[in-house]
């Protein structure tokens, strides 16, 4: 999914276990009422601090764990990820639509039908025009830089510039109200995954133009925002003309949610930690690293959630900018980096492990190597100091590092900035706004050398990590996620092969030894594999972490012990 984040309330870097006091953790004990794991009561409001504000409300614009664990509240797409603990929740089931989609044509055509008693919060029938023009957004220059996959894989003329621009496309029918399909490039196994991203939330004809949905979206999904202070807070209300009974997944038991944006990570970490006043009804991100040691506590540990990452941290590099695109510096770069300092940045091994490969452990298919070891992750200089004078760098060079303006991302820019030193390599930290980051680094005209960033599959297979990250073809000048601008013959090559292969599960061990392929050419520095460790309020029930969405608490299953409290 989408680049992984410290953003907004739940923006977490982790997932896949619970805690053992929470009623889904294998030998845990079970929770029969209040606590994390416990069921939630109908009503009330679920508050969540967060240290910045969303990306987008815009469906096609946001594509961060965070903000697309959000849109499922006030969103729905064709398909949706399932609502549950472990790898229940990343099973892919209906939503808007009857089933997972029919192929035909080989698998190049791909054919869905709406549920009845579908309704946008004006009380208009949701309709296939809807999910169309929703879809076509996507392909607008300006708006359309979220989720790549429709763009990548339905087919539309190469001039095509979005509804607004270019109209109609016709490559995606809709022979009725009901019915919708679309014509891919070429065959994929996986198309019911595809439809459950953002882009295919559907949108009224002729809505959503420019940053209109951006400050006041148009709700399918259980809520709808009533009030939107940009950088401040942000209120849900229950949406009346959303109808339960043609959704199986969400389970909308709280009457609202409050965020409170721009927060002090530390000033979280205290109010959580306090639970005083309506906290005892909040939840929020991942706990600082110094505030690791003080959620030991029996108490606390009842309210805390815990669990490796779905998502990989790591550092791109640019491949079109000298002297990086020189493999042999990327791969010095790879040799040298001191995972271990980069981790102890974010709070040690408590909060991350270190990472070899591109594809984290919860991407089926993936391998488990190291192509640049060094002893206990440490950094090896010697063997990239031998590549540095190989390539004619052995006095170094200088290169611009972005990151977030967020402490534990400085904090790990500085870590990598030091483990090149010995290199005569200086790294220039160049801090960019959290809220606006992601938008900065994936327009290719604004990015600079190296940008620490991550990915999170959004759904556990390969299809989901490698192509969006180092498909050459697809680099465009806004939204672009291939930071490293990777344009490699051979991996694309590559990828079209495995696309080709029908059975999901021989496509993701292909992916697993692709994942081998690219790092020989060191577009990027896998450094972490993020851990998710959150506090929640005392009276917060029906929490736990979903395997997509960044590792989150599921935000559609989450509400309160006692409503009234």
């Amino acid at each position: 999914m989408k680049r992984t984040t410290m953003l907004a309330g739940l923006v977490l870097s982790g997932t896949l276990v619970l805690s053992a006091c929470s009623g889904n953790a294998a030998g845990g004990e079970s929770q029969t009422s209040a606590g994390p794991g416990g069921p939630a009561a109908q009503g009330g409001t679920v508050q969540v601090l967060a240290n910045a504000a969303f990306s987008h409300l815009d469906p096609v614009r946001g594509f961060d764990g965070g903000v697309n664990n959000f849109y499922r509240l006030i969103y729905r797409t064709l398909t949706t990820q399932g609502a549950a603990p472990g790898t229940e929740g990343t099973k892919i089931g209906p939503d808007l639509a009857t089933d997972t989609g029919t192929p035909s044509d080989g698998g190049k055509t791909w054919t869905f039908t709406l549920k009845d008693g579908l309704f946008f919060e004006t009380g208009a029938p949701i309709t296939s025009a809807d999910v169309k023009f929703g879809v076509s957004r996507a392909w607008d220059p300006e708006i359309g830089i979220g989720s790549p996959y429709a763009k990548q894989l339905i087919d539309a003329p190469a001039s095509y510039q979005g509804p607004y621009k270019s109209g109609d496309l016709p490559t995606i029918a809709t022979p009725d109200a009901k019915t919708i399909v679309f014509h891919l490039k070429k065959p994929f196994a996986d198309f019911g995954s595809v439809v459950a991203q953002n882009t295919f939330v559907p949108v009224p004809k002729g809505a959503g133009a420019g940053t209109e949905l951006d400050s006041k979206p148009i709700a399918s999904g259980p809520y709808k925002v009533s009030e939107y202070k940009a950088g401040a807070s942000l209120k849900l209300v229950r949406n009346d003309k959303w109808d339960a009974k043609t959704d199986p997944v969400r389970k909308a038991k709280p009457d609202g949610f409050q965020w409170t944006f721009d927060l002090d990570g530390a000033t979280i970490d205290e109010r959580m930690i306090a639970g005083q006043g309506t906290d005892v009804d909040a939840i929020a991100g991942t706990i600082q690293a110094a505030t690791v040691a003080r959620v030991q506590t029996p108490q606390l540990k009842q309210r805390t959630l815990t669990g490796l990452g779905g998502c990989t941290t790591y550092m791109g590099l640019n491949t079109t900018k000298k002297p990086l695109n020189d493999v042999r510096v990327r791969q010095a770069i790879n040799f040298a980096v001191n995972k271990q300092t980069v981790r102890d940045a974010v709070g040690g091994s408590t909060l991350a492990e270190l990472a070899t490969s591109i594809q984290p452990p919860t991407v089926l298919g993936r391998v488990d190597y190291d192509p640049y070891p060094s002893p206990e992750g440490k950094g090896d200089v010697a063997a990239a100091q031998k590549l540095l004078t190989e390539a004619g760098l052995t006095n170094g060079f200088t290169f611009t590092l972005d990151t977030r303006a967020q402490p534990k991302m400085q904090a790990m820019a500085v870590a990598i900035q030091q483990a090149l030193k010995p290199l005569k390599i200086d790294v220039k930290i160049n801090i960019i706004d959290t809220s606006t980051y992601y938008e900065v680094i994936g327009t290719p005209s604004q990015q600079h050398d190296a940008a620490i960033t991550g990915w999170c599959p959004d759904w556990p297979s390969g299809a989901t990590f490698l192509p969006p990250l180092f498909d050459g073809r697809n680099i465009v000048a806004k939204g672009n996620s291939n930071l490293a601008q990777l344009n490699d013959p051979a991996v694309n090559a590559k990828i079209d092969e495995i696309s080709q292969i029908k059975d999901v599960n021989a496509a993701n061990a292909a992916y697993g030894e692709l994942d081998k392929q690219i790092m020989a050419l060191a577009p990027v520095v896998p450094l972490l594999y993020e851990k998710v460790l959150t506090l929640v309020g005392s009276n917060i029930a029906g929490a736990y972490l979903h395997d997509g969405y960044s590792g989150g608490i599921d935000l559609v299953s989450v509400g309160l012990t006692d409503a009234g409290k």
